[in-house]
């Protein structure tokens, strides 16, 4: 994919898995919603949860957004790089709306803050900042595998 089109496609998509580094070395993954702030991946989680120890110990990141149910069709974009992890109850909010407006279009705009207030407590918020990133498109193989 072009860099426009890598982008266009993560705005696509809702979930996002990601992965972290355990204390052992293997890989820890999840999937959780996501924002794009100026083109980069955000989220928040709870600070206590195990993404977010891995992350405090080692700031390592990689994410994945896929789509397609046959070969022919499959695309994605994975990003590698770094957390930036925010812990600014103020910062943590207002990304925290992004995130709920984005995958809660349901909720009124007027009871979006509120929501997002009680979606950051106890939370920390993760900026994706990429070293790399790599996209495919089986699509644009046209049957030539």
């Amino acid at each position: 994919m072009t860099e426009e089109e890598a982008l266009e496609f993560m705005e696509s998509q809702k979930s996002l898995q990601v992965a972290t580094i355990n204390k052992d070395g293997t890989p820890h993954l999840s999937t959780l919603w996501f924002d794009l702030v100026d083109g980069e991946i955000v989220f928040e989680t709870f600070t206590k949860s195990q993404k977010i120890k891995n992350l405090q110990r080692d700031n390592r990141i990689s994410c994945l957004l896929e789509d397609g149910l046959v070969y022919e069709k499959l695309r994605g974009v994975q990003i590698n790089g770094v957390a930036e992890l925010v812990d600014s109850p103020n910062e943590i909010h207002q990304l925290a709306k992004g995130v709920m407006a984005r995958n809660n279009p349901e909720i009124p705009i007027e009871a979006l803050d509120e929501v997002a207030k009680a979606m950051s407590v106890k939370r920390t918020a993760v900026i994706v900042k990429a070293t790399k990133i790599v996209s495919w498109d089986h699509q644009k193989l046209e049957g030539a595998y």
